[in-house]
């Protein structure tokens, strides 16, 4: 697969991962427990595959080669701490830093996006969507971090879920004209 093809692939994987991660928090779904966490289990593993993809693509180091990179563990460790039988306590500790290592990871695009000299509205979409990813799961990892203070955070988790995803298509769009 060339590194075109590989990166394509890569954003509609994880623009499709995230789709299902947001369904799996939506609070209002009828979704039963079971079928939440599977959905989000597969939501995640499509994202670190997509954001694995996304950074092999990639032939020289860049801040966003290696943001991808963060996304990629963020969602492995996401996964590991749904599928893990840890205390809840442990888990939500294991979520914050996931949804964090991926606005990190998200954040990284943007220097590069940035700097160039013709700003086009193609970059503008892929800025624009890195942004609203860094703050859909920024705002996911406040969502625990309230939990963890006895506060409700469900609807910020939401919020971020959905803001996350949407992110995510812009750039899977702004992929697939390039």
């Amino acid at each position: 697969m060339d590194n075109h093809w590989k990166a394509l692939f890569g954003s509609w994987d994880g623009a499709i991962g995230t789709l299902l991660s947001a369904i799996a928090s939506t609070p209002a779904s009828k979704l039963n427990a079971t079928l939440q966490k599977h959905l989000d289990v597969l939501g995640n593993v499509m994202q670190a595959t997509g954001s694995a993809l996304a950074s092999d693509s990639e032939k020289e180091l860049t801040l966003n080669k290696i943001g991808n990179q963060v996304q990629a563990i963020g969602n492995t460790s996401v996964i590991s701490g749904i599928i893990t039988p840890w205390n809840e306590e442990t888990t939500k500790k294991i979520t914050i830093q996931r949804n964090l290592f991926q606005a990190v990871g998200s954040s990284m695009a943007l220097p590069g996006l940035l700097d160039t000299k013709e700003m086009y509205l193609d970059t503008l979409y892929d800025i624009y969507g890195a942004l609203l990813q860094a703050i859909g799961n920024a705002l996911q990892g406040l969502s625990v971090i309230m939990e963890l203070q006895g506060k409700r955070g469900e609807n910020i988790d939401f919020a971020g879920s959905w803001i996350q995803t949407i992110g995510a298509f812009i750039q899977a769009l702004v992929q697939s004209k390039s």
